[in-house]
């Protein structure tokens, strides 16, 4: 049942369902409420006394069950794994229109062609039936379905509607055809033998690590996988970090394959997630695409699973369900014998740990898929030297060298809004979150003060609120300020600017991005969505502004993240030919890990860092779970976990804490943690279970909100 409670239910079948199997889907009362569940099991008796024992009141699906036996024992391990509510876990592995009484599978997908007469309308003047025009065009190339439809206008069925009575399409079943495929580029040598060795093991479980520096083409490797895998009959599903890489896939998958992928992200809307979800059931969708909730979309006769930027922070869940994508991938793949390629130029520590020790292949692409040579590196030292808006003059004049080239330029800076805090001249006074430990952000177009953690807003004021001085004042740059100065200083010169406040609205991030590949010089200013493998043909210089932070950060994985940051935002530049340049803004030019970054590479960057946590043991080579609580009174959150504590007891396993989060206060909860490690997984997992029982038992559990995280990304 889908509640925060950590064990399942008994319920009676009545005779007349007949007998309902694991995986079926039913509806049954809760307390007060009926709620749809997922059966995990049968057997003919309970511990639960006859008397108290209810009926589910409804089998949906006709009785038959909505997830196979793969998926079913796939989210059983989860549950043990990750120790979370079973009931959320399943609820979690369901599109949101099934886990509503109402909802139901959709019937078996259909596609419309174009008719002869629709053909002869083409050749007609469009007149003022534009739309049904519109839409005939669409449908010139190949038959289309739903999802693609949807994709094209909300309010298709209406058109579809008019050109289905004047017969110029006609509706059929869709039934996958096989691919309309083109050719691609030649591949390279090192793109070859990634192809060989990955397709070498298709029908059998293998992980296959393709590190590729950023440019050598990882997605022409993927290409040729998945045309193998469909051409044999089964599916790929394909995992991407963010909901923004989504559209450029899709259009080079239709646009090479000729087949439009089943795509799932939380960003459509509840029918069409359904009808992807339900087409890949089917097996109708043989290449499936989304982030990470697209892990868990059933797949009739699988293929192949590939993680693209499999590095990347977003493919772990931090809240709910704390899972690890790419952690729940491998072992899926495993369980029903398929390969998995994990995609990226910058892999995790653990990924390259594991690489290391023979269990993922290890498949590199060492240069660029055109042919270009990987961009220079100049490091500016920001000591003692004037800048504007944060960026060094002799920077900015470099910035108007090649734009005068009918170049681009990326400026990067991963900090949103006008500046990151607004303060006073006179007394110091400065915005600060009365809900989180952090300052407030100045967002000078919309004149507003907001806080990043818990999006509270509050009105710029015009006088100090201390001191009545009218002596406020920006301190620091952010990307509204980096566009404010760059657009005076090159006036006639195209600049977008790619962060959330830019491009929340949907289709946002699409329009900039195309505007950007038509060509021109122009500016680039953005955050770190500007980093996740998208392609700018003409961008030659790539000026990062500042990272220093990260440098000194209290958080052991801060150098890992910020050297895969800054290779995949200076892979940006230089990549169709033109000699590309990285600027690297610092005021720690002598940093050793970034001199090792830049001279050796990522991969020797993160050999050294492996070294120093196998000195202090820590992941990978140690096992971690956190032992999080938050409420409002930090008494209640801390006298909570230390009894957790009191009650842990184990020679083989540590126990560290209580903590305070790196932020303390968020959204007005005071958060703090427990750290469990353990040298051996198998140890820490045992441990748990026994430990877990003890927790809930105390009765200050009550009093706050906690949870487990196992294998931690953040503290």
């Amino acid at each position: 049942m889908p509640v925060p409670l950590p064990q399942t239910f008994d319920y009676l079948c009545p005779p007349e369902f007949g007998e309902i199997t694991r995986g079926t889907r039913v509806y049954a009362p809760f307390g007060r409420r009926h709620l749809v569940g997922i059966v995990t099991g049968t057997r003919s008796d309970s511990k639960v006394p006859a008397a108290r024992l209810v009926a589910v009141s409804k089998v949906f699906d006709d009785c038959k069950p909505l997830l196979n036996t793969e998926l079913m024992a796939l989210l059983d391990w989860c549950g043990q794994y990750y120790k979370h509510a079973p009931g959320e876990i399943f609820s979690n592995a369901i599109p949101p229109a099934l886990r509503r009484a109402g909802g139901a599978l959709p019937k078996p997908e259909v596609q419309f062609q174009l008719t002869g007469k629709g053909r002869e309308r083409l050749l007609e003047p469009a007149g003022r039936a534009k739309q049904q025009f519109a839409l005939l065009e669409l449908l010139k190339k190949r038959p289309v379905g739903a999802v693609r439809l949807m994709e094209w206008s909300p309010g298709w069925r209406r058109i579809m509607s008019i050109v289905l009575e004047q017969g110029w399409v006609s509706e059929e079943p869709t039934v996958f055809t096989g691919l309309c495929s083109a050719n691609g580029p030649r591949l390279t040598g090192e793109q070859q033998q990634a192809v060989d060795s990955i397709s070498a093991d298709l029908g059998r479980y293998q992980c296959h690590l393709l590190d590729g520096i950023t440019g050598s083409g990882k997605t022409e490797v993927y290409m040729e996988l998945i045309r193998e895998v469909l051409e044999s009959g089964r599916q790929a599903l394909v995992l991407v970090p963010e909901i923004g890489l989504t559209p450029q896939l899709i259009r080079r998958f239709s646009e090479r394959l000729g087949i439009q992928p089943a795509v799932y992200h939380s960003g459509l809307s509840d029918g069409v997630r359904l009808a992807a979800w339900a087409a890949a059931r089917s097996g109708q969708a043989r290449l499936l695409l989304g982030t990470r909730s697209a892990l868990f979309m059933p797949m009739s006769v699988p293929g192949l699973i590939i993680m693209d930027e499999s590095h990347d922070s977003s493919f772990k869940q931090q809240d709910g369900f704390r899972f690890s994508a790419r952690d729940v991938a491998v072992k899926r793949a495993s369980a029903i014998g398929i390969p998995i390629v994990l995609g990226t130029a910058t892999p995790s520590l653990e990924t390259v740990y594991n690489a290391g020790l023979g269990k993922y292949k290890w498949n590199r692409l060492r240069t660029r898929a055109t042919g270009a040579s990987p961009p220079a590196l100049r490091i500016e030292d920001l000591r003692q030297q004037p800048t504007r808006g944060g960026i060094l003059l002799a920077v900015i004049q470099s910035i108007g060298d090649t734009l005068q080239r009918g170049e681009q330029v990326l400026v990067f800076l991963n900090r949103r809004g006008y500046a990151p805090v607004l303060l006073c001249h006179e007394c110091g006074w400065h915005g600060s979150c009365d809900r989180c430990d952090a300052n407030l952000t100045w967002h000078r177009e919309s004149r507003a003060l907001m806080c990043h953690h818990c999006d509270h807003r509050q009105v710029v004021p015009s006088l100090c609120p201390d001191c009545g001085a009218d002596a406020l004042q920006g301190a620091g740059a952010g990307t509204q300020q980096l566009e404010q100065l760059l657009g005076k200083q090159f006036p006639e010169t195209p600049l977008y600017r790619f962060d959330r406040d830019q491009v929340s609205r949907k289709g946002a991030f699409e329009d900039l991005y195309e505007k950007v590949r038509l060509g021109g010089s122009c500016i680039l200013v953005g955050t770190q969505m500007l980093a996740k493998g998208h392609h700018f043909p003409l961008v030659t210089k790539v000026v990062i502004v500042n990272l220093d932070q990260a440098l000194y950060s209290g958080d052991y994985r801060a150098l890992e993240r910020l050297g895969q940051l800054m290779v995949q935002v200076s892979g940006r530049a230089g990549r169709e030919g033109r000699a590309g340049e990285v600027v690297l803004q610092t005021h720690h030019p002598d940093h050793p890990m970034l001199e090792n970054l830049f001279r050796e590479g990522y991969e020797e960057f993160a050999k050294e860092l492996l070294k120093d946590r196998a000195l202090a043991k820590l992941p990978p080579y140690s096992f971690q779970a956190a032992l999080r609580a938050q409420t409002h009174d930090r008494n209640d959150v801390v006298s909570f976990l230390r009894e957790a504590h009191d009650c842990f007891n184990s020679d083989s396993v540590s126990i560290y804490g209580p903590y305070p989060a790196q932020m303390e206060r968020k959204s007005g909860r005071v958060r703090w943690y427990l750290l469990v490690q353990a040298d051996v997984r198998v140890s820490l997992q045992s441990e748990l279970d026994v430990w877990l029982p003890k927790v809930r038992a105390l009765p200050s559990s009550r009093r706050v909100r906690w949870s487990l995280d196992i294998d931690p990304q953040e503290f």
